[in-house]
Parts: structure tokens; sequence; C-alpha cells
């Protein structure tokens, strides 16, 4: 999919002389959702910094508690940042950045760095000596603390992930294929260490010039008492992805990985404890700082930042009440509402969302959808056949008998007692009794039903699988299937009364009805992206959902259909409004958003807009990236445009834009599922200008 960004009479938006106001804003993660944080550093047990994608810089002077974002000047992203003391820092990241601050961040001011090639860690041993290192075997030095960076001959063509140094002249430096590289001179000549590993190796850790510690993919950790001589194998007990390494003396030290893996060593690495709880979304940490044995914190890939003061046997997490998936919001009123998600995860808020609490579900299953009919009465469903029910708000749920194992996926209710549930396999479950019996309806397919809706006590649709729409005019006793027109899925149905509604579904499909479902017309035509979830708050005013942060707004019913900016490029789930400006979405790694103008983004009045002064291809992001990431190009003036991805071979894997494009700014959406991990190119042809780019595709 390639949407172009902002094309306005052929002139696109000088940012830097833009004011914007952002019509969603986050609630979960905060304080800016679920950004990829790469690095921790703190100077003391109080002020720290994080550094992630998309030029992300935070910083606190709690200890963590809270944290405040940086204007780091970029939007690219920063893998590693360094601080000497509470003033002088370094981040390094994408594209050759490197961005230096001399007064704790309030200013960061862009380096030379006389590279575009991606910068993966930063080591300093006073504020004036440091290294950087990253894409094929690049490593840079500065004496005068950034200013000036020199590059060093590494003696390799690998990327280095990781370095680090026990004074000006001995240090460590490892990366692809096994690499360890090691300095006695600060850098003049780096030689080869025999790993023993073929494993991508991302980070590196030294207490002293003897003792030090090496992990990587497939579980691996290395561990040298005799300054990398000899490395030697420990037993991780996993085969994660091992991203990040830590120790505070020769005994205890931390490992990170993906699934949220924490590891602790208290005898240098013979043994090691899996600290990880194991109920979390398939994301990775990766980066911990510790100040002390007790003290220290962890980030990762989904905008979790979490502490710990016992030394990892437990962690808070500072910046997010979840990152599950979250399936499905509903509001009683405006202050008053639920989410729910995997691992039985129900959250409630009675302020807005300002704040969310955990409520006890007594379930671990998936739960797909909540619905209340009023404060205090509410209904999930979800994973085998799971029906809750809370009177008192939440603060209690009961198991109810559904009679069924199916996945039931949507419920609704018209008042406290009578209600719908549906799900897999055909299945349409009713109560008239508040859900104390749950009686099955006979719907007539065996197609998974998605999403059901009532209009009143007798009138109500359902729809699902391979476009299947069921409607009921007599409760649920007999359901007559309508025609959709389309084979696609349908994930959402919604009806402001008795004639008027729209489905939205797979690939983009928006259907609706002003006839009952008698037929139902198709305005499938601003997205191919997947639609899971549609509201209307009027006849006219509606919004839909889906996949890479898709939010869509209507105000003619649905005729015509704008994109508004989410903030994000995850996959949106559920959206709930409870009245023409006020709404929800949820979505994955526990995303929560909310809108108090109806989701409208503006510029305001005084804006300068300026043609293009030339062709640009951006670094993609996130880069490494798994499976999908997003390419961004310039066109300034009218041409032919090719975009294509060739492996390390030179050939072929895909063909992502190959069309005439006018001056805009445009944004592409490769998805590597299927391919191997690797080291891929991307080039944009546009009349006689081309330029080639590197990105990395890490499993």
């Amino acid at each position: 999919m390639i949407r172009q960004i902002a094309q306005t009479f052929l002139f696109i938006i000088l940012y830097s002389s833009t004011i914007y106001s952002q019509g969603w804003f986050w609630q979960n993660p905060l304080p800016q959702g679920p950004t990829g944080f790469h690095s921790l550093k703190f100077v003391s047990s109080t002020i720290g910094w994080t550094v992630g994608t998309n030029g992300t810089i935070l910083k606190t002077t709690n200890g963590g508690t809270e944290w405040i974002s940086q204007a780091s000047g970029t939007t690219e992203s920063l893998y590693s940042v360094f601080f000497t003391d509470e003033n002088n820092g370094i981040a390094v990241g994408n594209t050759g950045t490197i961005l230096k601050t001399i007064d704790g961040g309030e200013n960061w001011i862009t380096q030379t760095s006389g590279t575009s090639y991606n910068l993966w860690s930063v080591y300093f041993i006073d504020e004036n000596t440091g290294w950087v290192v990253g894409w094929n075997g690049i490593i840079l030095h500065t004496i005068d603390g950034g200013t000036n960076w020199g590059s060093q001959t590494s003696g390799t063509s690998y990327d280095l992930w990781s370095v680090c140094f026990t004074d000006e002249n001995t240090g460590w430096a490892v990366g692809g294929s096994g690499t360890i590289l090691k300095t006695i001179n600060g850098g003049t000549e780096w030689i080869s260490q025999e790993s023993g590993t073929f494993q991508l190796l991302q980070s590196v850790y030294f207490l002293d010039q003897f003792t030090g510690w090496s992990v990587g993919s497939y579980g691996t950790i290395l561990k040298t008492i005799d300054g990398g001589i000899t490395w030697i194998s420990l037993s991780s007990g996993t085969n994660n992805e091992l991203t990040s390494t830590f120790f505070l003396n020769e005994y205890i030290g931390w490992v990170l990985g993906w699934e949220y893996m924490i590891l602790k060593t208290t005898d240098g690495g013979i043994t090691w404890t899996n600290l990880t709880s194991g109920q979390f979304e398939a994301a990775g940490l990766h980066t911990a700082y510790f100040i002390d044995s007790d003290t220290g914190w962890v980030a990762g890939s989904s905008g979790w930042i979490l502490k710990t003061t016992d030394g990892g046997t437990n962690w808070i997490n500072l910046t997010s009440v979840t990152d599950n998936q979250i399936y499905s919001v509903h509001f009683a009123n405006q202050n008053t509402g639920w989410v729910v998600a995997t691992y039985g995860t129900i959250l409630n808020t009675t302020n807005s969302g300002t704040n969310w609490n955990s409520q006890i579900s007594g379930t671990t299953q998936q739960l797909h959808c909540v619905y209340f009919t009023d404060v205090n009465t509410g209904i999930v469903v979800g994973k085998e056949g799971i029906i809750l029910k809370t009177t008192n708000g939440g603060t209690n749920w009961n198991s109810q008998t559904s009679g069924t194992t199916n996945i039931l996926y949507s419920v609704h209710f018209i008042d406290n007692n009578t209600g719908w549930a549906v799900g897999l396999d055909g299945t349409i479950l009713n109560t008239t009794d508040g859900g104390t019996i749950w009686n099955s309806q006979t719907s007539g397919t065996t197609n998974t039903l998605q999403s059901v809706q009532f209009t009143d006590s007798n009138i109500g649709w359902a729809v699902g699988q391979w476009g299947t729409i069921l409607k009921t005019t007599d409760g649920g006793i007999n359901w007559d299937p309508q025609t959709s027109g389309t084979t696609e899925w349908l994930y959402s149905v919604y009806f402001i009364d008795n004639n008027i509604g729209w489905a939205v579904g797979e690939n983009g499909t928006i259907l609706k009805t002003t006839n009952g479902g008698t037929n139902w017309s198709d305005h499938s035509t601003v997205t191919n992206t997947n639609l899971a979830s549609v509201y209307f708050a009027s006849q006219e005013l509606g919004w839909a959902v889906g996949e890479n942060g898709t939010i869509l707004k209507t105000t003619n019913g649905g005729i015509n259909w704008n994109s508004q900016i989410s903030g994000t490029t995850q996959g949106l789930n559920s959206v709930y409004f409870t009245d023409n400006n006020t709404g929800w979405v949820v979505g994955i790694l526990g995303i929560i958003l909310k809108t108090t103008n109806g989701g409208v983004t503006f510029v305001e009045e005084g804006t300068n807009l300026i043609k293009p002064k030339s062709f640009l291809l951006s670094q993609n992001y996130p880069n490494p990236f798994n499976p999908s990431t997003r390419i961004i190009f310039t066109i300034s003036d009218l041409r032919f445009a090719i975009l294509k991805v060739y492996d390390v071979l030179g050939k072929e894997v895909a063909t992502l834009v190959n069309e005439e494009k006018p001056v805009g700014e445009y944004e592409v959406e490769f998805d590597g599922k299927g391919l191997p991990s690797g080291i891929y190119f991307y080039q944009l042809r546009a009349g006689n200008y081309i330029e080639t780019k590197k990105m990395v595709l890490l499993r």
C-alpha cells in the first residue's frame, strides 16, 4: 500500500514552520505510544534517558516515575545513548545520525559523522573520548566530545552492533557472524578474536580489561576472563534472541531478549534464572541499566520501561498498564469505560481514560468483546466460549455458562436482560435474563461470525467470514442471509437505526445499506488495509479503524472517507465514541488512543508551503524490522518512479512503486514476510535520480 503524505497544489508542508494540533493522543503506552526503545543510560538513581524509534528521546528526573519527551530534531531511529554526567551526552542512530547535548538534553545538536551508515552503539570513557560502531564494520572515534569524528579501520565488513571500553586504550566491538574485535591502543588497530560462534552478537560488556560477556542470537552467551584471548560459551537455557547484557560485578548480571526475556546470574554466568513471567506479546527487551544490585531499568520494543528495586524479582511498568493486544473498547458514559485484551486482561477507567486500572477477570483466555448497558452491568466474551458478567462495574466478574467452547468474537445487549453473542462456526447465542441462561440460535451457516448488533429486541444483524451478512426480525428465532456483494471477511457491523448501517472488513471493504440490508452498496475505495471496527455517532458522522494505524472518518454517511493521523503504524481493533467529538481507539501492544475533537488534525494559519527542492530517498523505519517496514521518498517534479527491493545477491524480491508520480512526499510499506533474515537493498529511480539504501530484516 502506498499513500501520498502531503500534496497541496504541488506543494508539501515545511515542518520547521508548521504548528500541528494532534486530534488523537496517547493514553497507553505513555507518553507517546508503543515506541521501540533501544538504549537506556542513567547517571544517578533519579536522572536517566532512553532513546528509540523515530528520533524519540525521553528523560526522567525522578527515577522513571515520569518521562518527558525531548526534541531530538530528527525522525531517524536512535539506537544508543551514552551520558558521562547529567549534562553531556551522545545519541546515535540511522543514516549516520549523531546527536550531542551539553545541557542534559534540553538541546540536541546534530554532529557530522561523515557516514550514512546506521550506527548501532556508542561508548564514552570520559567527556571527550568515545567510539561509535555500526554497519559494514564502521568504527568512528572522537577525542573532542563528538565535535569531530574520525574513521578507524575495523578490518571487517560485518555489521558491528555493540562497543565497550574499559579505558582510553582497551575496548571491544562485536557483531555479525560471531565477530569480536579488540583494541589495546584506542582503536588505532583492531584485532579479531576467536569467538567460537557464527551467531550474531548484539551486545558486549566488560567490567575490566579481563572479564567480559557478549550475547546474541539463539541464546548465545559468551564469557572471557583473559581479555578475550579465550571466549567460553555459557548455557543460557533458551534459544531466544538475546539483545543486551549488563553486569554490576564479576558475579551479578542480567541478560535481555525477545519475548520479554530477563535472565539473571549471581555466579558470573554459570547459571541463569529466568525472571520472565511469560504473559506478554512476542516482542523484545533491548536495553538494561542498573545502578546497584537492587535498582535497575529495562526497556524494549513496545514502549515499555520497567523498573525493579529488588534485583529483578519484581518489575513495575513505568509507561504502560499493559502491552497485551486490546480487542475491544466500550464506554457507559463520558468518564466510565472498559477495554478487554489477551490473557484475560480487563482495564477500567472512571476519569475518561486518564488512568486505566486492572480488574480481576478470573481467566487467562483471550477476551474479544466488552459491552456495558450502564456503569454497573457489563458482559465480556472471548475464547473457549467464555462469558463473564459484572453487576458492580467490574469489581467482580463472574463466569456464565455459554454452552459452547467456540470462540465468541462479539456481544451486544439492548438492555440489562436481552443480548446476543456470536462467534466461530456460525455460533449465535441469546439470553433474555441477563446471561443466567444462554440459548443457541440457528444461524444457518458454519461461517465464523465476527460482529453482531441489534437496534431493538427484534431487529439485528451479524457479519463475518466470506462476506456473510445475516439479519433477524424476530430476535434471532430466524436468521436470514443477505447479499453483501463481497467474499471478503467482514469484521464489524454498525446500524444507526433499522434502515441505515455499515459493515467493514478485509482489504478496506466498506459496505452501506439504507434499507435494512436488502441492498448493500460498496464504498471500498479509500484503502486496501483490513478494517476491524466501525462506529457511527449519527447518520453522517462515523469512523473506521484497522491495520497499520488506519483511522478513517466520514462526515457524509460513508460516501467519502478521509484518513486521520493516528500516530502509530500498529493494528487498531476497536473504536467507540460517546458523542461527536469524544472517542477512543484500541489495538495491539496495549494501544489506547483518545480524541476530544473527532480526531481532526489541523495546521494553523501562517504555515509556509514550499515545493521540494530535490528527490530524496529516506532510510526505512523501523530498521532493523520484522516483518514490515516503511520507506519515505520525495518527488520534486513529475517523474516516472520505480522503487524496488533486492537481496544481497542483487536478485529483485519486490517492486513497491512502478508508476508516474506528481510532486510530493510518499510512504510505502514493505512486508518481508516469508523472506529470510539478512541485509536487503532498496533503490529509487526517478528520471536521472538513482539512490540505494540498505535495510536489515531481523527475525
